[in-house]
């Protein structure tokens, strides 16, 4: 580990090299200034940065697909013109034990989805039983056929990425408040992977480490729009961030709690040093 971190810190010496003229060796030898060995250790210091390893170097350059299920049948309720009413409705299915998320309609209004059914009868009586229960008032039945993925999966993915996509942007500033597995901060990024891919009709699951366990892994220089990147953010190698790559380097994320969902670069000092790896769910475009 200790070699690890020293290689690191070599690593990040010849970058402030090449960048501020900095001549770099051992501490012996070359006499750095005691300050500007403690900047070096603040960024090996940095959370989910220090001597951490991504798996670049063990990858396939072809990587094996792997392919999310489609997702069934989902019930839609509520029209918000309120993002706060949204979450309530949200959270309070999510107490129930199911995977409710909210989304941004064309129309500027907020609408909750939640379920994967197999059939259209068995969407229909659990959501007569919540309406009867008081939990929710109407509903929509969304059948798996009108989703994104069942109209371009299998010969356009190409076409299915670009929706994915679309549908990030369309969370670009706004509050991202999640329940749930994070229910003592209010937040949880992966829920927002998980929205986007289940409103394009891909049951992803709801965990950033899951999604990152059902994907194929993907070369960084292979990313395609619409693949999730990886990160470690709290200090170790395990995956705790995750966002949607929209190409160009740059992807869509909820950064934290209290901000807007925003668009990043993968070329950001601080994501590039908590990069774990990236991993795909679709083909590569047949149409």
């Amino acid at each position: 580990m200790a070699k690890d971190k020293t290689q690191l810190l070599r690593l990040r010496c010849i970058d402030y090299e090449n960048r501020e003229g900095m001549q770099c060796g051992s501490m012996a030898g070359q006499g750095l200034s005691l300050l500007r060995w403690l900047m070096l250790a603040v960024i090996l210091l940095l959370p989910g940065c220090g001597g951490l390893r991504h798996e670049e170097a063990s990858l396939p350059k072809v990587a094996s697909e792997k392919e999310l299920a489609m997702l069934g049948h989902t019930i839609q309720v509520g029209a918000f013109a309120k993002l706060d009413n949204a979450v309530r409705l949200m959270q309070k299915l999510d107490g129930l034990g199911l995977d409710a998320y909210y989304y941004r309609h064309a129309s500027g209004l907020y609408k909750v989805r939640f379920g994967d059914y197999p059939s259209r009868k068995e969407a229909e009586s659990r959501a007569v039983e919540l309406r009867k229960a008081g939990v929710i008032e109407a509903f929509y039945l969304v059948a798996p056929e009108q989703s994104a993925a069942a109209k371009f999966r299998r010969y356009q993915s190409g076409t299915l990425r670009k929706m994915l996509v679309s549908t990030a942007e369309g969370f670009l500033g706004i509050p991202y408040e999640w329940g749930g597995e994070s229910a003592e901060t209010g937040f949880d990024c992966s829920g927002l992977a998980m929205t986007i891919y289940k409103l394009n009709g891909l049951n992803l699951p709801r965990n950033s480490k899951a999604q990152f366990q059902a994907g194929s892994p993907v070369r960084r220089e292979d990313l395609a729009p619409g693949d999730l990147v990886f990160f470690a953010t709290n200090g170790d190698s395990m995956v705790s961030h995750v966002g949607i790559y929209i190409g160009n380097g740059s992807f869509i994320h909820a950064s934290k709690k209290g901000e807007t969902i925003r668009q990043s670069s993968l070329r950001n000092g601080y994501f590039e040093g908590c990069y774990v790896g990236a991993r795909t769910y679709l083909g590569k475009d047949d149409g």
